[in-house]
């Protein structure tokens, strides 16, 4: 009886043995094992395109470069677009019709110059959309004018002894602070430092240093003040939704003549008597154009609509 003999590959041997087994029991011939060849080739870095310096734009050119996007911007199909008051404010109760409680506003857009003033002035309204400002007054003055100012309803009134006081805080609940031009600058020394900051001391291009101290305390306790930003918009609530619109046309109305008033858009007699009473009885400047560009009506969550008969 013959022996078959058995080659036996470990699993764990080379692998070109392994399939030299293999390929004998299947009866088939091994191909050679070669290894494959890898080639390399030196790196070779691309040069780095240099980057020319640009020249920062010029002033003139800045300035150009702003006037044309103005005009891209200026471009809107409803820019130009405008409405009458009554229309517009139709529009807004539609918008605003699940808030009854919200506020008209007027914006009025000026075309400060610069170095010009800011817009300032004070208005009686028919109606008022909001309930108005308490005032504290505080009064320098002595004489005669101390007494008017007492009689008008100031609520402190002194002369130079007032002084010490308000530089040691006495009197901080004061929201107003005027002076006659005699005693100016007895406190501006001692009080400039103190009241300046706050916007309290009081000063001839605000009207807060006049000999007329009844007449100013008489015209701040019955209007409201309106003021301009630093770039000549003006914003003012002029009523409530729910108000009627006939209401809310009397307040437009007014609003926008006393800014034309106080801008010098419109020079008539009552105009010159409230330069008059701001500026002093001895004031002979002329009071600049400031031109009014644009009128907008909006509310709380509506956008502004382009008033064209104010």
């Amino acid at each position: 009886m013959s022996r078959c003999m058995f080659s036996f590959v470990s699993p764990f041997s080379s692998r070109s043995a392994w399939l030299h087994a293999r390929s004998s029991l299947n009866g088939t011939s091994s191909r050679p094992i070669t290894n494959r060849q890898f080639s390399s080739s030196s790196v070779v870095l691309a040069k780095r395109a240099e980057k020319k310096k640009e020249k920062a734009p010029s002033k003139h050119q800045l300035a150009l470069i702003a006037k044309r996007k103005a005009a891209k911007r200026g471009k809107d199909a409803y820019a130009n677009e405008k409405m009458t008051l009554g229309d517009a404010i139709s529009i807004l109760r539609a918008v605003e019709v699940a808030r009854p409680n919200s506020t008209y506003e007027l914006v009025i857009r000026t075309a400060m110059s610069r170095g010009a003033p800011i817009p300032t002035g004070r208005i009686n309204l028919p109606r008022e959309a909001k309930p108005r400002k308490e005032y504290r007054i505080l009064v320098f003055a002595d004489g005669r004018q101390a007494d008017e100012a007492k009689k008008a309803g100031a609520h402190v009134v002194g002369g130079l002894e007032l002084v010490d006081a308000v530089a040691e805080g006495k009197h901080n609940s004061c929201t107003t602070i005027l002076c006659t031009p005699s005693l100016l600058r007895s406190i501006s020394s001692k009080l400039g430092r103190i009241l300046g900051p706050r916007g309290l001391m009081p000063s001839e291009r605000r009207g807060t240093v006049t000999d007329d101290i009844e007449g100013y305390i008489q015209r701040l306790q019955g209007t409201t003040e309106w003021r301009g930003d630093k770039t000549g918009t003006i914003r003012m609530p002029i009523g409530k939704l729910h108000f009627p619109i006939e209401d809310v046309v009397k307040n437009a109305k007014q609003f926008v003549l006393n800014v034309k008033r106080a801008t010098g858009n419109l020079k008539d007699a009552v105009a010159e008597a409230e330069a008059k009473a701001q500026k002093g009885k001895n004031s002979k400047s002329v009071k600049p154009v400031n031109a009014i560009t644009r009128i907008l009506l909006s509310s709380t969550q509506a956008p502004g609509i382009q008033i064209k008969d104010l």
